[in-house]
């Protein structure tokens, strides 16, 4: 390990993050361009949290789930983004050791977590387009949130497992980790320790966490494709296959990108660190907007969020606030109003099987 700078140290206090290798003026750029797209998800991914949580149309299993994408996709970016930005202005390029540790575990968390739960959002669609009669009985609240919470637990088990055996090993005195964060395969290059047991663990990890993952989404639209397929009107097909094509874009963009970064040759570090950004910024910039644009719903309950702010405008000096028609005709009624009768609010279990499938309806 001469090439390494010499004796070997487990009592590492520090790493120096390289970064990218270009001109040190080039640095600003690479600051004001992660500064533009980091806020671009911010601003994307909040937005669609609160959409979510504010609108009660929106209360469903479909959005349930979007609604933790967007949290995953915000936290794994804001754990590796502004530390970045950090590095690229910075002369001494540091992190601690306990900070590049934390730093691995997050990141490996939301980023295995994100793989289940868009495996749970495939089942979800499945539910819904193969079996819309029981879909309301099938993706119970409580089974959304099971499969969330399970989700979690996989990523936390993942992590736990990454970083304990990445930094039980050794280290050479040569700590700098060729790259803008901390990245298992960059830190253990590092090591002066044999590193058999780390490639089994990582491979153990690909095989009971990464592989279901990827074999339940391509099961689950297996049998769309082939229900779709039964389904005799060009229209309802269009329809049905609307419901999958944002699920699928944002699973072809994230799994498509990963797969770059690690099938790229480690000679290559630049490539797979530029592949690393668009995993890291550019795929959670792009999922609000996947979903936003193409689907309906989520268009009107942001019309309707914008709509229902106060808007104020000065009448003789003072602030008014504009009320709805309905509203205000209400209010004037009093309690002159009566109830809807109970009737009309109550619906027949025909009506429950059409609504359900309108399920094929939903523009994703």
């Amino acid at each position: 390990m001469s090439d390494k700078g010499g004796s070997n140290h487990s009592d590492v206090t520090d790493f120096i993050l390289a970064g990218f290798r270009v001109r040190p003026e080039f640095y600003v750029l690479l600051f004001l361009l992660f500064l533009l797209v980091y806020g671009m998800v911010l601003l994307g991914n909040i937005s669609m949290m609160a959409v979510i949580v504010t609108d009660s149309q929106l209360n469903t299993p479909m959005y349930f789930f979007l609604g933790n994408l967007s949290f995953i996709d915000l936290s794994y970016s804001t754990v590796i983004a502004p530390k970045a930005m950090g590095i690229f202005l910075s002369e001494e390029k540091t992190i601690s050791f306990g900070g590049c540790a934390a730093q691995l575990f997050l990141f490996a968390l939301f980023i295995v977590t994100e793989g289940f739960v868009l495996a749970a959002m495939a089942y979800d669609r499945f539910s819904a387009i193969c079996n819309p009669l029981l879909y309301s009985v099938h993706m119970s609240r409580r089974l959304c949130s099971q499969l969330v919470a399970g989700s979690y637990f996989c990523g936390w088990v993942s992590s736990t497992l990454q970083v304990s055996v990445t930094f039980s090993v050794s280290f050479c005195a040569y700590r700098v980790i060729d790259h803008f964060y901390c990245d298992s395969y960059q830190i253990e290059k590092i090591s002066c320790s044999n590193l058999f047991v780390n490639k089994m663990v990582s491979l153990s990890l690909a095989v009971f966490i990464i592989l279901p993952t990827i074999v339940v989404i391509v099961v689950s639209y297996v049998y769309i494709v082939s229900t779709v397929l039964k389904i005799p009107s060009t229209k309802g097909k269009k329809k049905a296959f609307s419901t999958c094509s944002s699920h699928l874009g944002v699973v072809s963009v994230l799994y498509g990108t990963v797969s770059f970064v690690y099938l790229t040759p480690p000679s290559n570090s630049e490539l797979r660190k530029v592949a690393s950004v668009f995993y890291i910024l550019v795929t959670p910039m792009l999922n609000p907007l996947i979903y936003s644009l193409r689907n309906k719903d989520v268009k009107q309950a942001l019309r309707k969020t914008l709509s229902m702010r106060k808007i104020s405008y000065k009448t003789n000096g003072r602030t008014a606030y504009k009320i709805p028609v309905k509203c205000s005709s209400m209010l004037l009624r009093g309690s002159k109003t009566k109830p809807e009768k109970p009737e009309k609010l109550s619906k027949s279990k025909s009506a429950l099987k059409r609504s359900e499938l309108n399920l094929y309806q939903i523009d994703l």
